[in-house]
């Protein structure tokens, strides 16, 4: 999967449509991409309703925004947002924006980004509409962010459950028809004249395809443990001679 560890990002969190429970594994995301330029959030912080972010905004040292809601029944902080990213954009100290919304009133202000030639990262829940997503360069579901610890069954098993169990996550969708003919379609698009696909460039030609495209909706960490419990495609681990690190290729079984 593509990775870009250098971008300077401007993160916009939209405190009325995302939940705060995730927030510190939400920015750990990001560092995979970029390092966090600016981060601010925005809402109208009279409102008893976003209370519960206060003590996680110290805690990430995250600027927060006031924005009065002028009407009810309408998100005040979309303007606010938009307007930010707008003037961020013309800066020109940035090269990328992480929006994390549900709210796909941020479509065009996506696509406006990506115009302009940053990286777009989306952020937000599985019930965001798919314009927004598709605005995106990449689109991360906040729910696969989300950890169960194990629950002990007794006050002298705590520390070893936190010491053996891993943290895991309900998977959002399930493996179908549908992922397997992206996976076939995709390595088809890329392949040589053998018909093997560098796994790299197949999670890059994915991601292109379907933005909010990751192996851990499916219950993976990684793109290739995914590929082999569906038992579709020949794989072959190529050795580099470097670091014992190998070049993993990808073909449909015939």
């Amino acid at each position: 999967m593509e990775t870009i560890t250098d971008l300077r990002l401007a993160v916009l969190i939209d405190a009325d449509n995302v939940p705060y429970a995730n927030i510190k594994e939400m920015l750990e995301e990001i560092t995979k991409y970029g390092t966090p330029t600016f981060k601010r959030i925005y809402a109208d912080w009279t409102k008893p309703t976003v209370s519960g972010w206060k003590t996680v905004l110290l805690e990430n040292a995250i600027t927060p925004i006031q924005q009065y809601s002028y009407s009810s029944g309408k998100n005040s902080s979309d303007s606010a947002m938009i307007i930010d990213a707008m003037d961020i954009l013309y800066s020109g100290k940035v090269d990328g924006f992480c929006i994390v919304s549900s709210d796909s009133d941020f479509t065009r202000l996506a696509i406006r980004l990506r115009e302009a030639g940053m990286k777009v990262i989306g952020f937000g829940e599985k019930k965001t509409l798919k314009p927004f997503i598709t605005a995106c360069d990449k689109f991360i579901y906040l729910e696969i962010l989300k950890v169960e610890e194990p629950v002990a069954q007794g006050r002298n098993d705590v520390n070893r459950f936190k010491k053996t169990e891993k943290k895991t996550v309900t998977p959002l969708n399930k493996i179908d028809n549908d992922l397997t003919r992206l996976l076939s379609d995709s390595i088809t698009d890329i392949a040589d004249e053998e018909g093997w696909a560098h796994l790299g460039t197949l999670g890059s030609t994915v991601l292109k395809k379907k933005p909010d495209f990751d192996a851990r909706n499916y219950g993976y960490s990684k793109l290739l443990p995914l590929i082999k419990s569906m038992n579709k495609f020949d794989i072959d681990e190529r050795e580099t001679g470097k670091n014992k690190t190998k070049n993993v290729y990808l073909r449909i079984r015939v």
